[in-house]
């Protein structure tokens, strides 16, 4: 339940750290705004506080063309306590509504869609498949603000199959059609270039390092300013660069994709990937209940790979190994199997290899035991005949990989929240080093461990 009190204090200030907390619809206009929003705040009596947008749709308002929620960070979806709701709006998010329909996503989620509808109209209000197509639209409008692309490729681009569905579904959910938009939204920027933002502190100094510490020639790129990799999704190829900007709390995010049909769930990874929807004041809030005496990292996020596959492969390549020997195995992995391209500025790049190209080579150039190269071919072929299958639960079937590997790669591969590692050889040295009145209690950090792991690593 939203404190209305909270609430009303956040939007006269102008608390970026509350944007996409919530949303502020006002009565008199019919519109709903962010809470940074920069117009003239509307009077208390005359306001409604939603907490999502999809919610102050429904009530009838449409969203503002200043703050743009768009263009909001989203609140996590474990702040709820529905596992399946969770994992259903994630793969919502990753299209899965785009290519599929709901029965293959309540078959993904083990569930019928009976019971997926129950928790959509409890929660939203709304049916799953309204649901995602709002999510579609409002990435839509977000990609007619910033971009110069063609409405006709921006409903392409936002998983619309025809440009007349994507025309009425968009003047149904945002009370205009999507060129009156375009006409209204003035200059725009060249290219495919977003900006995507977070809510504030962010701590990006530990980000780069981590992410610059475990960075693969050619795949990955990093400067003190921004983070840059290659990636697959699906059968689509591309690269991007997201460039920190602080004073806009957010990335300045290029792209350049094969496909554009992917490209809403393309920029979702990227913002699990760099975490931009943590609310790390609660965050840190719990944790300093659960870690009394530890000093917290202000703004700490959790750095992602790109795909649950690539986490696997990098945890196995690191098992009972320092962060540089792994390195140099998945450097190694990438320089012989990765396929090679040139981005649009004629850089050579490389893609990750797939699970085919690495399950079907011996591996010889990989200097490790025997066993570990199985290892990762077996694993590679599992995946290779089970893609769709994304619980790592279900690797611990194959000989070579225990749970530090399946925790690992949960951690980094789906960004899972509550990640505890308590084997870890960092984590243990991390708490060998503590003082004696720091007392940790790694339970009562639920459902937020995977941020006390991230702590630990970087004392």
């Amino acid at each position: 339940m939203l404190d209305r009190d909270v609430c009303r204090r956040a939007r006269l200030a102008r608390d970026a750290r509350f944007d996409g907390q919530f949303f502020t619809a006002v009565r008199t206009t019919g519109i709903y705004c962010r809470p940074i929003c920069p117009a003239t705040p509307p009077q208390e009596g005359n306001v409604d506080y939603y907490p999502s947008a999809i919610e102050a749709a429904r009530a009838g308002y449409r969203p503002c063309l200043r703050c743009r929620p768009d263009s909001a960070p989203g609140s996590p979806a474990w702040k709820g306590t529905d596992t399946t709701l969770e994992r259903a709006l994630r793969l919502i998010d990753a299209g899965a509504l785009q290519d599929a329909s709901l029965d293959r996503l309540c078959s993904r989620l083990g569930i019928g869609d009976r019971y997926l509808r129950a928790l959509f109209q409890r929660r939203f209000g709304v049916s799953p498949k309204a649901y995602a197509r709002y999510q579609q639209c409002l990435f839509a409008k977000q990609l007619l603000h910033q971009t110069r692309l063609p409405v006709t490729d921006i409903a392409y681009a936002s998983g619309f199959r025809s440009l007349r569905r994507f025309n009425a579904c968009f003047r149904e959910y945002m009370g205009m059609a999507p060129s009156q938009l375009r006409r209204q939204a003035g200059t725009t920027t060249g290219g495919l270039t977003l900006h995507l933002a977070y809510r504030p502190p962010y701590a990006w100094p530990v980000m780069q390092r981590f992410l610059a510490r475990r960075r693969i020639d050619g795949l990955e790129w990093i400067g003190d300013d921004h983070y840059g990799r290659s990636f697959t999704w699906q059968h689509t190829k591309g690269c991007f660069t997201a460039i920190h900007d602080p004073r806009r709390h957010g990335f300045r995010v290029t792209l350049e994709l094969d496909d554009l049909s992917v490209m809403q769930p393309v920029v979702a990874n990227i913002r699990r990937i760099l975490d931009l929807d943590a609310d790390t004041r609660a965050i840190e809030t719990h944790l300093a209940g659960a870690a009394p005496g530890l000093p917290l990292i202000e703004g700490l996020r959790l750095p992602g790979t790109w795909s649950l596959f690539e986490a696997g492969v990098r945890a196995i390549l690191g098992q009972q190994v320092s962060i540089d020997a792994a390195k140099r195995h998945v450097q190694m992995l990438v320089e012989t199997l990765g396929p090679g391209f040139a981005d649009s500025a004629g850089e050579q790049r490389r893609h990750f290899p797939g699970p085919e190209s690495i399950a079907e080579n011996e591996l010889a150039f990989l200097r490790m035991p025997g066993a570990r190269r199985e290892t990762l071919r077996r694993f590679a072929a599992w995946y290779r005949d089970a893609p769709k299958v994304d619980d790592p639960a279900h690797w611990l079937a194959l000989k070579g990989i225990g749970p530090w590997t399946v925790d690992y790669a949960r951690l980094r591969g789906t960004s899972h929240p509550d990640i505890w590692l308590a084997g870890d050889l960092g984590v243990k040295q991390a708490l060998g080093a503590l003082e004696s009145e720091s007392r940790i209690d790694p339970q009562a950090a639920a459902p937020w461990r995977s941020y006390l792991t991230l702590q630990l690593w970087n004392r």
